[in-house]
């Protein structure tokens, strides 16, 4: 799962018995949390909420998955006094066909169960159910379905609820249709999650997502067609380790360029940008597009994008970041990175090219490794601007300077004037 509002997953180590995932750390509590402090949202603040949680549903629902226990505990925010929300704990979830029907038992947590579930048969919509008591209670401050175990079953399977009048009289026509629309008993007549962020209701929300994609993110993104397979390769584990604030600064890009809501970015949607805005060539684009779709999937993910960012106009390499890089590649703590240390992380081969080539991009020493100071220098040495009219910039100081003659460009020559 590779989405703005999922949480990510940092690391797995990997024992004889078993195996510990790192999850991000999500900082600002779970959404139940928050919706007790405050009783209700407004529609606005709900709309702005249910929003992100789309966002989340359409893209796990689009790959195939059913998560099959949404519940408020179950979106947190990553930060203290922020609102914004990740989806988290897939345990219950399922890999299945869009159009596929699972038949297992019941899963998850009763009060937000779908009709269907009870009868140990349904689909993707069973998330657009909890999705909608979620809505319930966020719009209303109280559950629609409780009680007594039965009498909850009960009321499940009729999809019987009660809109009081004392909460919802205030509430607009619009919001109660959007909650009903998700709270139907036939999984055929509930809105799926792509026509709910068409709703009427989604409106509301206080921002749109009409963000103006600027010149420094399709510069980015022109450049890292062009850059060598290594230093993709690098920028690429650099991205899942970027802080929250850096990600947050060009997340909105990100939404904007996925413009079908669907948690990434397709090759028409690239070209609409980079073409008919920037008047950019169909080869750079191809390119780009190329490059960024580095699971083959026919899209661009979210961390294929934060690596085209970083060392651009909005994100730089950071000490911190380069460390980091180096320390997944060198897996034997020697201080150094072989190709047999990069085979370990990528397998034999990255984007068709063996790892040996790989690292013969950046060992401007011949001496069949990398040291920290050689891999940094490699990726710190700046690149072509997007239009020519500046230069790349001094070169980094190397161990041996005049054995310097790449800095990352695709085709192998130099980018600086190497004396």
């Amino acid at each position: 799962m590779d989405h703005p509002h999922i949480a990510r997953l940092v690391d797995v180590y990997e024992r004889d018995l078993h195996m510990d995932l790192v999850m991000e750390c999500m900082e600002g509590g779970e959404l139940l949390d928050r919706i007790r402090e405050k009783k209700r949202f407004s529609e606005q603040d709900t709309a702005c909420h249910v929003w992100q949680m789309l966002l989340a549903l359409n893209y796990i629902h689009r790959h195939g998955m059913i998560h099959c226990d949404l519940k408020l505990e179950n979106f947190m925010y990553d930060h203290v006094g922020g609102n914004h929300l990740k989806l988290i704990d897939f345990g219950f979830s399922k890999m299945c066909d869009k159009k596929a029907e699972l038949r297992r038992k019941a899963c998850g947590t009763l009060s937000y169960t779908a009709p269907e579930v009870l009868d140990w048969s349904y689909t993707q919509s069973c998330d657009q159910w909890s999705l909608g008591v979620i809505v319930f209670v966020l719009l209303a401050g109280y559950m629609p379905f409780s009680g007594p175990q039965d009498e909850q079953m009960k009321k499940i399977a009729s999809g019987t609820f009660t809109m009081k009048p004392e909460r919802w009289s205030t509430i607009s026509e619009d919001a109660k249709n959007f909650t009903r629309g998700l709270l139907q008993v036939d999984p055929k007549k509930r809105l799926t999650a792509d026509l709910a962020i068409q709703h009427p209701f989604m409106k509301l929300r206080p921002y749109g997502d009409e963000t103006p994609v600027d010149a420094g993110i399709i510069k980015a993104l022109r450049d890292y067609g062009q850059h060598s397979r290594f230093r993709r390769c690098c920028l690429i584990m650099m991205a899942w380790s970027l802080s929250r604030e850096e990600r947050e600064k060009v997340e909105k890009y990100f939404l904007a360029l996925d413009s079908k809501h669907e948690g990434a970015i397709g090759y028409d949607q690239l070209k609409k940008v980079m073409v008919d805005q920037y008047h950019l060539s169909s080869k750079d684009v191809k390119e780009s597009f190329q490059a960024l779709d580095s699971s083959h999937h026919k899209e661009i993910h979210f961390s294929d994008f934060l690596a085209a960012m970083i060392d651009g106009s909005h994100l730089e390499i950071k000490e911190d970041l380069l460390h980091e890089a180096f320390r997944k590649f060198d897996t034997d703590t020697s201080g150094y990175i072989t190709a047999e240390n990069l085979r370990c992380v990528l397998g034999d081969t990255f984007e068709g090219h063996k790892v040996e080539k790989l690292l013969n991009e950046a060992d401007t020493l011949h001496h069949g490794k990398l040291s920290y100071h050689e891999f940094a220098s490699y990726l710190k040495c700046n690149h072509l601007r997007l239009h020519g009219d500046e230069a790349c910039g001094e070169l980094p100081i190397f161990e041996n300077p005049r054995n310097q003659t790449r800095c990352g460009s695709s085709d192998g020559k130099p980018c600086c004037n190497v004396q």
